[in-house]
């Protein structure tokens, strides 16, 4: 068992083309013994955005706090707290900041002996 509170996790940059005013935690990973998930935090600050990306393995979020946008290939879906989000294998996508605090949420991703291709992305990237 492990019990760690998020803000003692190192937060970083998402330095990816496509990227502004992101941030993520790398919540729970390998590292921690997880063997099949990680749990990443983002933090997206007001009029920032993760990049317009795809992958070939799915995701799963839970938004935290503030107001945003889910970018879809042919739509779009307003984000605010409490709203649950799958993203689909290879499905285009970005979130945007459309508020003025912080856009916060959890994201799920598999670890790469379980993605589809064999490595799971180690920021929002596109593959």
């Amino acid at each position: 068992m492990h019990v760690n509170h998020y803000e003692t996790v190192h937060q970083e940059a998402v330095d990816m083309e496509g990227a502004e005013r992101c941030q993520v935690r790398w919540l729970i990973g390998q590292e921690d013994g997880a063997p099949h998930f990680a749990m990443r935090q983002y933090e997206v600050a007001a009029g920032g955005f993760t990049p317009h990306h795809h992958h070939p393995y799915e995701h799963e979020v839970f938004v935290l706090e503030g107001q945003g946008m889910l970018l879809g290939p042919e739509s779009e879906f307003p984000l605010r707290s409490g709203d649950v989000v799958y993203v689909a294998p290879n499905e285009l996508h970005q979130f945007r900041n459309t508020g003025e605090t912080a856009l916060k949420f959890l994201c799920l991703i598999p670890h790469a002996t379980t993605a589809a291709d064999g490595a799971a992305a180690r920021d929002c990237a596109v593959e």
